[in-house]
């Protein structure tokens, strides 16, 4: 069964977390060069990968004493918002071209891409934290890939425009402030359970 307050809270940390982030800006360059479904599908096949490898980190995490894992989520959270208010920016990598056009070399460029970017980042250590911290592995998986899928799809499509409008730093100070708040509950949880 699915719990869409999981799934929500766990898309909106996921969603603001993401944005200020080295692959949305990737995805925007790859958008803006090729086919955006084409540089889609391999970008969503990536996330879709990292996001299951993440939850079944996390769900690895739920085998321990609730206190244990409330504790550990409750520092890895002040961690990545520790890690979020420090980030520099970050520079646009230059992305290699395909020789064509095809669905394949685009969508195997945005999957590689992704697939290298995204191992170990900030984004797929919270999902992991928090399929640790729900024990809703369906549910924060569904959250996570939306908010991954989201970013992705605006990055592509849209996003020279947002990011005109909302500032990055602005995204990122509430991303950390999300994240500081769900570290305090964890830690909060664990001393008092």
């Amino acid at each position: 069964m699915i719990s869409i307050s999981v799934m929500a809270l766990v898309f909106g940390v996921v969603f603001l977390a993401e944005l200020p982030d080295k692959t949305a800006l990737a995805g925007l360059v790859l958008g803006t060069r090729y086919r955006a479904s084409y540089v889609f599908a391999g970008v969503a096949a990536a996330f879709a990968l990292h996001v299951a490898l993440a939850v079944a980190a996390g769900s690895v995490l739920t085998l321990l004493p609730q206190q244990i894992v409330h504790a550990l989520t409750g520092v890895l959270f002040l961690g990545g918002a520790a890690v979020l208010l420090m980030k520099k920016d970050e520079d646009e990598e230059e992305i290699r071209k395909p020789e064509n056009q095809s669905f394949w070399k685009v969508s195997g460029a945005g999957f590689m891409l992704i697939l290298v970017a995204e191992f170990g980042d900030l984004t797929q250590i919270m999902t992991a934290n928090l399929a640790a911290r729900y024990d809703d592995p369906l549910s924060v998986g569904l959250g996570a890939v939306l908010a991954l899928w989201a970013v992705a799809g605006l990055g592509i499509v849209g996003g020279k425009a947002l990011m005109k409008r909302v500032p990055l730093e602005l995204i990122t100070k509430v991303a950390a402030v999300l994240m500081l708040g769900l570290g305090v509950w964890s830690l909060y949880e664990a001393v008092a359970g």
